[in-house]
């Protein structure tokens, strides 16, 4: 059975859910506002400049949660959701999830944003799988440290094959749409890359090997 791997942020979501999660702590009073606002918006740019250090990031925005009480932020969520996610969930990458399905391939998301903010957001658009940046978590409280390999860049193979190794599933002739350069290590490793809305880096490189250009916002 292929895998129909879909990256989450600016591809089946049009737009980011880590950092719109940021904007909703600030507005929710949860986080000092220029602070955080100011970092969030500094790690999104270096994100998209491919500079990003996971480390760093996510000792920043894992923090909110170990200083929050984790049944509290889990109703916050269902109001993320409401405001903030449903809006930008990207009717054609529903479309092509049920589209794959239907051919009898295994749909999964994998994302570098955590899981706590992206396992309702796999739900509702009807994926079980999710392989996403694990918080730590000890006694049912989060710590703000993160839990093995971050899902990012060369990390996404790792988790990939340490859950392929767990689930006996196949990667052969495979497919992953994704928006970002950040995840060329994922794009060359499959059979069937996909650039989705992509950025100029990763329009480029898609142009120049010949890989397929779509849209999931047209």
């Amino acid at each position: 059975m292929p895998l129909a791997l879909f990256d989450l942020d600016n591809t089946l979501l049009a737009g980011d859910s880590d950092y719109l999660w940021g904007c909703f702590l600030v507005d929710k009073g949860l986080v000092d506002k220029q602070l955080y606002e100011e970092a969030n918006l500094r790690f999104y740019r270096e994100y998209s400049q491919g500079t990003l250090d996971i480390h760093e990031f996510l000792h920043f925005a894992l923090q909110p949660l170990a200083n929050n009480d984790a049944n509290v932020l889990r109703c916050y969520h269902q109001e993320f959701m409401e405001q903030h996610i449903q809006p930008i969930m990207t009717r054609r990458g529903r479309d092509l999830i049920r589209e794959h399905r239907s051919r009898g391939d295994h749909p999964v998301i994998i994302t570098a944003t955590n899981s706590f903010v992206t396992g309702p957001i796999a739900n509702a658009f009807g994926v079980s799988d999710l392989i996403a940046t694990e918080p730590e978590m000890i006694d049912g409280q989060y710590t703000g440290k993160v839990a093995g390999t971050p899902c990012f860049q060369h990390g996404k193979i790792e988790r990939l094959h340490a859950w392929l190794r767990r689930t006996k599933m196949d990667f052969d002739n495979s497919w992953f749409y994704s928006d970002s350069h950040n995840d060329l290590p994922l794009l060359e490793a499959v059979a069937h890359p996909v650039a989705v809305d992509p950025d100029d880096r990763l329009n480029d490189i898609a142009t120049e090997r010949g890989w397929a250009i779509i849209s999931f916002r047209a």
